[in-house]
């Protein structure tokens, strides 16, 4: 959601397609994300679940159409889980005191809402420590998979550029943010 909210913000400012293009392939180098599925979805065509996973087993880093993550581990809690997964975002991303993120928290289609604000106060409170500001937090359904429990963590680190493009008006049937 990030690199297209940083693609449109370029182009209403009407950019070249080059200067769109260049806009969101640098937001991309400051983009990482992070899924967990505590169940797998399904593909409505083939109609079955397209991996599987024990009752009490969680799978890190699976892709958001299903495909296997990078590990499985037994059930943790959201708090374990954002400790895990906020340890590989930040590492990539050399995040820092100082720095400011926006913070998505993705449902993937099956996980109430109250459970992705548990997550995201996880989040909040981890950078906080870390002395890491969190601008225009996102925490909802942005990109769904059917019947999939879990979520992704999506840390988007910002500069001036990114969070100028990231507090511009938007109105989609998808994503609005009315900043003026």
């Amino acid at each position: 959601m990030y690199a297209f909210k940083v693609a449109g913000a370029a182009a209403m400012k009407s950019l070249p397609l080059e200067g769109v293009a260049a806009a969101a392939r640098h937001a991309l180098d400051s983009i990482r994300s992070m899924g967990v599925a505590l169940s797998p979805c399904i593909v409505p065509e083939a109609g079955k679940p397209t991996f599987s996973i024990g009752d009490d087993e969680i799978e890190i880093g699976m892709g958001i159409h299903g495909e296997p993550g990078i590990e499985v581990r037994k059930m943790m809690t959201a708090d374990e889980i954002v400790d895990v997964v906020l340890a590989r975002l930040t590492a990539e991303l050399n995040l820092a005191a100082g720095d400011e993120v926006s913070v998505m928290v993705n449902g993937l289609g099956a996980t109430p809402l109250e459970e992705l604000l548990i997550v995201y106060r996880g989040i909040h409170r981890r950078l906080a420590a870390a002395g890491v500001a969190v601008f225009m937090p996102h925490i909802g359904e942005f990109a769904t998979s059917m019947e999939m429990a879990g979520l992704s963590i999506t840390l988007f680190k910002l500069d001036a550029v990114n969070k100028e493009y990231l507090a511009a008006p938007a109105s989609t049937p998808f994503y609005t943010n009315s900043n003026k």
